[in-house]
């Protein structure tokens, strides 16, 4: 074979390899434009999009309270007894209304030292008409320590809620705050407002449809947005009630009101 042969041959071979790689690039080719018309088709389906709100009301059944006490002392020991003397005694309230041990838990516990700033005496040397000209700065002084403890107390039984609330603030804690309301399994009201959200989405959607003539296929999206919850100011009313010491204390009337769950719902149709 001769060297014009040999080049010949060679380029055939070139030739079939370019036209074998061209073929391939073009089945590619169509197959990515066909994946591209069937996004597109997917994404040009007719729909419509509606909003439906729903909301649903709940009487709250458990209420959260919570209060401190605070001890000082010169050695912290001292401080720590006086202050669990002090949290004892409120805890024994608690507990003795009804309350069980699971619905009262310690949310803060400090020990901290105390400074007070005290101010230097002044020598009474090289005076101006009996007045000091100078005085040494003041500095802190560490006099004791400081213990808190702090209490979150659950109350289920919502009639004792008022007595138990006078009661405690009659022990003078410190920092005795709340009443604060809810509801203590709220899934099920958060399950009825999102019901009511979709029955309200689903009942737009009809009309709507109706109003353009077409007919709702499928659900093809859904997000929600939850609007929260209101719960009702707390009002009080004075009654007499009576201390564990025989001492007449005056115990709100705490109405627990009604507290309201909110659901949002986007939905999108496909129609035809």
């Amino acid at each position: 074979m001769n060297i014009p042969e040999k080049i010949w041959k060679i380029a055939s071979w070139v030739g079939i390899l370019v036209a074998v790689v061209l073929v391939i690039g073009s089945l590619i080719g169509l197959r990515v434009l066909f994946n591209s018309n069937s996004n597109s088709k997917d994404q040009t389906i007719p729909s419509i999009s509606v909003t439906g709100t729903g909301d649903a009301y709940s009487i709250p059944d458990v209420a959260t309270f919570s209060f401190s006490v605070t001890a000082n002392a010169k050695t912290v020991t001292d401080a720590q007894t006086q202050a669990t003397t002090k949290i004892n005694s409120a805890l024994k309230t608690v507990r003795d209304s009804g309350v069980a041990d699971k619905d009262i838990q310690t949310t803060s516990y400090n020990v901290s030292p105390h400074y007070d700033y005290q101010n230097a005496a002044c020598p009474m040397i090289a005076t101006t008409n009996g007045t000091p000209v100078y005085c040494p700065p003041g500095k802190s002084v560490l006099t004791g320590y400081d213990v808190s403890q702090t209490i979150t107390v659950k109350i289920r039984n919502l009639d004792n809620a008022g007595t138990l609330f006078a009661s405690i603030g009659a022990l003078k804690v410190d920092n005795l705050n709340g009443l604060d309301f809810s509801v203590d399994k709220p899934d099920a009201i958060q399950a009825q407002a999102r019901n009511l959200a979709i029955a309200d989405a689903k009942a737009k959607a009809d009309v709507l449809a109706s109003q353009l003539g077409v007919h709702l296929v499928r659900v093809i999206s859904f997000t929600e947005d939850n609007g929260g919850s209101y719960i009702r100011p707390v009002m009080y009313s004075m009654t007499d009630a009576v201390s564990a010491s025989g001492k007449a204390i005056v115990a709100p009337e705490i109405p627990a009101g009604q507290q309201k769950v909110t659901s949002n719902v986007t939905i999108t149709y496909e129609i035809k």
